[in-house]
């Protein structure tokens, strides 16, 4: 056995545990969320005066209507209540706890998944994300005279909104929305526990179809502004029950299924499924499901303050029934936490980046570890590939690369090193000489966009038959030609059972053809349950170890390093 060391670790750069701001990717602003109807783009920020105007027209409609003698005998039929008998009332404590809690959570999650979303600005209910089928986007359109990459596309956020509002900080971003999820998931576990076990599911499971009428009826009265009884200390009006029913047994299920639905190592281990609910549909209705917890977070709030507020912070924030102000108090000091929480989330992140790393791989690196051992299947056809697949990443940029480009990489050759018991140094030739293996798959970039093309290459299992890695290698470096963003070289590291799997390739084909420079020519990786920016492009070395912490900055690839992203990137 050889222990050779790869001479290419000593151009891997070591990286700050903060953001440097002068070292990172320079602002670009995007533009007003627009959306398409048909051909043309509709600038959002009209709904707010068609809203507006649409909200008085409302109003006045319906104190028209109450007039009427038709309206007021529907009102007498469905008066707004269910006669049901009631066997709760008041909001115990674990509900007060739990709803400040979820509320408190939520709000983190939107503005993580807000910043998650400016990395890849646009939303699209095809496969493909190709450049003007998007039906939602805040970013100008993408320009035709030059290379646009998917990290060009990226846009800045204002710090206040996102976490932490800088452009292309998408790797910090999911480790807030990540374990916020999974904070919001658990407490969610709790409250639906506990719904069922104290019977205060019976204020949010309607018990007849008698609750639409009658939701009808409540909103008449919401929009006239006549008001309804509030009787929330012993039950919820049809419409108020309604309304939680959707948001907690529609809307946060499908919020769960469709964000685990953009990871790879899910989305391509489903079969039929991942082909229907795919990656940007799933991205859509994820988006949309946020809307709705924002719009109902606003209607909610809003209807607290103007239908007696006391009376409602005392019920859910005191656990009392009358109006006095203990309630408001206590609600002043979640709202005083809340606000702390929001104003620091972003210097903080900033200043402390790689503890914001770290303490989310605690929190989520184990379940990136389970779905990492999910199953990708072959599900998709030569009809499924993408007309337009994004580039990304930072070209290679020195004489020796050129003049493999200019020779049409005939003088290439991949060195194989490490803790393996028989370094090799393959030609180009003797790669493509070995048996095929060709799979059409789902590309998942960790910005959001997805793409699918018929890849043809040497299967990672054949270099490993091969090379032979010692009992004591774990890992798999593999080394770019290329730089990374801040300099340095690019690598990335995988789990040697990542390597055995039977869709793990080093490709030199794509779609039928030598894979192209900008996609990574000569070689470069495919492991189909892990994000993108890890099947490295442009492959110059591959390096089997027992450790990567000696390794550039520690953390297992470089954008680990330098952008914070996770080691494990399955989902």
């Amino acid at each position: 056995m050889t222990d050779l060391t790869e001479p290419l670790e000593a151009q891997l750069a070591h990286a700050d545990d903060r953001i440097r701001l002068n070292h990172w990717i320079p602002q670009q602003w995007g533009v007003v969320p627009r959306l398409r109807i048909g051909q043309r783009w509709f600038n959002l920020m009209w709904l707010i005066p068609i809203g507006i105007t649409l909200l008085m027209l409302g109003i006045a409609t319906a104190q028209e209507l109450m007039q009427l003698s038709a309206v007021k005998s529907f009102l007498r039929r469905y008066p707004g209540q269910i006669a049901e008998p009631i066997s709760y009332s008041g909001f115990p404590l674990w509900l007060r706890l739990e709803h400040f809690f979820n509320l408190f959570l939520m709000f983190l999650i939107i503005r993580a998944g807000i910043q998650i979303l400016a990395d890849h600005p646009r939303l699209y209910w095809n496969r493909d994300c190709t450049p003007g089928t998007e039906w939602f986007r805040f970013q100008r359109d993408v320009p035709m005279h030059r290379i646009w990459t998917a990290k060009d596309d990226s846009v800045t956020l204002p710090g206040w909104l996102g976490i932490p509002g800088l452009r292309h900080s998408i790797g910090l971003a999911r480790w807030w929305h990540f374990s916020c999820a999974l904070l919001w998931v658990l407490n969610g576990a709790a409250f639906y526990a506990m719904l069922f076990v104290t019977g205060q599911w019976q204020r949010v499971v309607p018990h007849s179809l008698a609750v639409f009428p009658n939701s009808l009826s409540v909103a008449l009265e919401y929009l006239s502004l006549r008001f309804p009884a509030n009787e929330a200390w012993i039950r919820y009006n049809s419409l108020q029950q309604l309304t939680y029913f959707i948001t907690v047994f529609v809307a946060a299920p499908l919020a769960i299924i469709t964000g685990l639905m953009q990871g790879p190592a899910i989305s391509n281990s489903v079969g039929r499924v991942g082909r229907i609910l795919h990656r940007q549909a799933a991205r859509s209705i994820h988006f949309l499901v946020a809307c709705w917890f924002v719009f109902f977070i606003f209607v909610h709030v809003t209807l607290i303050f103007i239908t007696g507020l006391r009376q409602n912070l005392n019920n859910m924030f005191a656990g009392v029934n009358d109006d006095g102000y203990r309630g408001f108090i206590i609600f002043a000091i979640a709202m005083i936490i809340v606000a702390i929480t929001w104003v620091f989330a972003t210097p903080l992140t900033i200043r402390y980046a790689r503890l914001v790393q770290r303490t989310g791989r605690f929190m989520v690196g184990w379940l990136k570890g389970v779905s990492e051992r999910m199953n990708p299947s072959l599900e998709l056809t030569e009809a499924d590939i993408s007309p337009f697949f994004w580039p990304n990443g930072t070209m290679p940029n020195s004489a020796e690369f050129e003049a493999l480009v200019h020779d049409h990489f005939n003088n290439y050759k991949l060195r194989v090193s490490g803790l393996v018991s028989n370094p090799r140094t393959f030609s180009f030739d003797e790669l493509k000489a070995m048996p095929k293996q060709e799979q059409i798959t789902a590309h998942f970039c960790i910005q959001g966009w997805s793409g699918v093309a018929k890849w043809g290459g040497v299967p990672m299992g054949r270099i490993l038959d091969l090379v032979k890695p010692t009992a004591s290698a774990r890992y798999a470096v593999f080394y770019s030609f290329a730089e990374g963003s801040d300099g340095g070289r690019y690598y990335d590291v995988h789990e040697l059972r990542n390597m055995r799997h039977h869709l793990t390739i080093l490709a030199y084909e794509m779609n039928g053809a030598p894979v192209s420079v900008l996609h990574g020519a000569p070689l470069r990786l495919r492991c189909e349950n892990e994000l993108g920016f890890k099947q490295v492009k442009w492959i110059e070395a591959i390096e089997f170890v027992a450790d990567f912490r000696q390794l550039g900055g520690g953390q297992g690839g470089y954008n680990e390093d330098h952008e914070f992203y996770g080691y494990r990137m399955p989902i």
